[in-house]
């Protein structure tokens, strides 16, 4: 039986693919638009070299999507290696030069000679749905961020007291924003009238933000330079931020909704310090499937790993390689247990106790959360605080 291993270098227009056989000889080597035409051209010109291909690839979705696709629908075996591991693979090849047909030929050695690589599977309707899902929704907060971040800066430019009176977070002082930017025009229309204007808009507590609001406009009579160009601004960045709040409410709902149609909903959810939105990157970040990370202390990046070497034992560190936004998850649950979790600040509690930085502390917390989580998902049972072995003894 003939073997045969082919590496595909990823691009967003373009793919580079290398066949190799056993010895490593390449077999062909192939530039090919990223389009299903010539996909499946590559795909019956490298199945006709041997009678079993194995295939390896550089992205798991974005550009390589379509070419995944293809060879998961032909039942071809496909693993996933990281850009960094080409990388530091590619040092130990002959030649300094870096080309896409040299670092596919790297992805096809790397996969014939190694047996760690995990397999891509075909993904959960239900996690794909939820990984486009949170990735927007990071994008729509991280939207938010930058304008709230300029609406201060220029309302600073204007009017710092308002500026720093405001928490321009909540959505009462936004609406505020809508119809009122300047000192003087604050002065004009005075407390109750401001009142008034904000219950028609249905804000919260008016009567306390229409004082606070007068109280800085009391402090400042000067007019500086720009006011009324900036004042518009300021009216239009605080729109900008009502109408990405109300974006990130709608798909807030829509992440909950699927999410819920998981069958880890519940297991997920359970635990102190993972809610919906949280829970539901925590499904994307993985995949919905644990056996990709063999143990749990290869997954969430919170386990130090060993750096022993002579006479040294016992020395840890962080590790390097992990994914970085399965661990942000893992990272701010154990921040929110801490809050809401008696026995999450218990134990926060106690490592501080024992000369543990703050960041030490909370990961350690979120170590030991990573461990209880991979046996509830591994046992499929909720969070219980009294485990159910203790109860029956």
């Amino acid at each position: 039986m003939a073997m045969i291993w082919a590496g595909i270098d990823a691009g967003k227009t373009h793919h580079h693919c290398v066949a190799i056989d056993e010895s490593g000889r390449r077999l062909l080597s192939r530039r090919v638009a990223n389009d299903e035409p010539e996909l499946l051209e590559l795909l019956a010109d490298v199945l006709a070299l041997g009678d079993q291909v194995t295939w390896g690839i550089d992205l798991a979705d974005g550009g390589a999507a379509l070419a995944i696709a293809i060879l998961f629908n032909h039942e071809q075996p496909v693993h996933y290696i990281s850009g960094r591991a080409i990388h530091r693979a590619s040092e130990g090849y002959r030649g300094e030069g870096k080309t896409d047909a040299k670092d596919t030929a790297v992805i096809a050695d790397q996969i014939r000679i190694r047996r760690d690589l995990q397999p891509l599977r075909t993904g959960d309707e239900t996690v794909t749905d939820l990984k486009i899902l949170t990735g927007r929704r990071v994008d729509l907060v991280a939207d938010r961020t930058r304008t709230v971040n300029r609406l201060r800066a220029q309302l600073t430019n204007i009017f710092p007291g308002l500026e720093r009176a405001l928490d321009l977070t909540n959505t009462g002082p936004l609406i505020l924003l809508t119809g009122y930017q300047t000192p003087a025009a604050l002065r004009r229309t005075g407390v109750k009238r401001l009142e008034t204007w904000l219950r028609n808009r249905k804000v919260l507590r008016a009567d306390r933000l229409a004082e606070t609001a007068l109280d800085a406009a009391r402090r400042q009579h000067t007019s500086l330079p720009g006011e009324k160009l900036t004042a518009q601004m300021v009216h239009t960045l605080a729109a900008e931020v009502m109408a990405l709040n109300q974006q990130i409410t709608e798909l807030d709902k829509a992440i909950e909704a699927r999410f819920r149609e998981h069958h880890d909903f519940e297991v997920i959810t359970s635990m102190p310090g993972l809610g919906v939105i949280l829970g539901a990157e925590f499904l994307a970040a993985t995949g919905g499937d644990m056996t990709a990370f063999g143990t749990a202390d290869r997954f969430g990046g919170v386990a130090p790993v060993p750096r022993d070497s002579g006479m040294i034992s016992g020395n840890l560190r962080r590790p390097r390689r992990y994914n970085r936004r399965l661990q942000r998850v893992v990272y701010i649950s154990a921040l929110f247990s801490i809050r809401h979790c008696d026995e999450s600040r218990r134990f926060y509690e106690r490592k501080r106790a024992e000369v543990k930085r703050h960041i030490q502390a909370v990961l350690a917390l979120a170590r030991r959360r990573v461990n209880v989580l991979w046996a509830l998902l591994r046992d499929g049972r909720t969070y219980e605080l009294v485990p159910p072995t203790a109860l029956a003894a």
